[in-house]
């Protein structure tokens, strides 16, 4: 089912879950158990992260085709422009729809670590909003496409302002959702859509949600992408030591908190950025789960 479909038919919010492909045999096994046990909730569509500049694309097309195969869920395959020509672009989205994709996470990625800037391949992209044009004048309904927001501003824009013109740039091309990234005080994000909705941009608008189970992780992934940890958060997780069981349990329960709250001011869904991992996942569904609609099948 498109994203389109999903979202505008649902009766109640939408449960979505983002993985990475493995890159190990180990890596492999305990992904399989961790898809059953979250497959076994009331999961919309999963999502699945792409390696830029030839880490685990291959992997991404494997991994999404074996899942959707295998447990008959809606699985969507990401795709980011770094190091990406028109042509590849082409290769990747061809193979994906021969696999039974619908839909497609389209994303301009980070720049590499030691570079200034961002820099699109030779007859590549170098915005978003290109590539979600691209796709759209290539493929039109054959696909349809979510697209990143950044309710903090993104990592390069920090001018809210600026961000959300750039957002509508994205959905004016064609994407069908925006799923955001992470962030952990609900301000932010009621404030980000409620400026989008000035803008004009009309299309759902998904909270992206990464339960804290290690501080110092965490720390670090929002550090690179410019998201902040309220200080209050910050107390109450760094009271445990990192990793600690009581640690997990607390960020687990902020996560619930949160996602809680923000099922009660009318969000179209939830997505959660599992890190492979189905503990804080399994925890906060289950305690949300009468939120949520029943799975779709493929």
């Amino acid at each position: 089912m498109k994203f389109r479909d999903l979202y505008r038919q649902a009766a109640r919010p939408i449960l979505s879950v983002e993985l990475f492909p493995p890159k190990t045999e180990k890596g492999r096994a305990h992904l399989e158990q961790e898809l059953n046990q979250l497959l076994s909730y009331p999961v919309g569509f999963l999502s699945v992260t792409y390696g830029a500049g030839g880490g685990t694309q291959a992997n991404t097309l494997e991994l999404t085709k074996t899942i959707c195969q295998r447990y008959n869920v809606p699985t969507v395959p990401h795709f980011t422009c770094v190091g990406a020509s028109r042509q590849s672009v082409r290769d990747y989205v061809d193979q994906a729809i021969a696999d039974g994709a619908e839909n497609l996470v389209a994303l301009r990625g980070d720049k590499p670590k030691d570079a200034d800037s961002f820099q699109p391949a030779p007859d590549g992209f170098a915005y978003a909003w290109q590539l979600v044009t691209f796709l759209k004048q290539e493929y039109g309904d054959a696909l349809s496409l979510a697209v990143a927001g950044y309710p903090e501003g993104h990592n390069e824009t920090r001018d809210l302002k600026t961000s959300i013109q750039h957002l509508k740039q994205k959905v004016d091309a064609g994407a069908d959702v925006v799923i955001t990234q992470l962030f952990y005080d609900n301000a932010d994000f009621f404030r980000f859509r409620e400026m989008a909705v000035k803008a004009g941009i009309t299309v759902p608008i998904v909270p992206g949600i990464l339960p804290i189970t290690k501080y110092s992780q965490i720390d670090r992934i929002t550090k690179l992408c410019g998201a902040k940890i309220p200080e209050p958060l910050t107390k109450l997780l760094t009271a445990f030591p990192d990793a600690s069981a009581d640690q997990q349990m607390a960020g687990i329960a902020a996560a619930i908190d949160q996602a809680g709250e923000l099922l009660a001011n009318d969000v179209p869904g939830i997505h959660i950025f599992t890190l492979n991992n189905s503990f804080a996942t399994s925890h906060m569904v289950e305690a949300l789960r009468h939120h949520f609609c029943q799975r779709p099948t493929a």
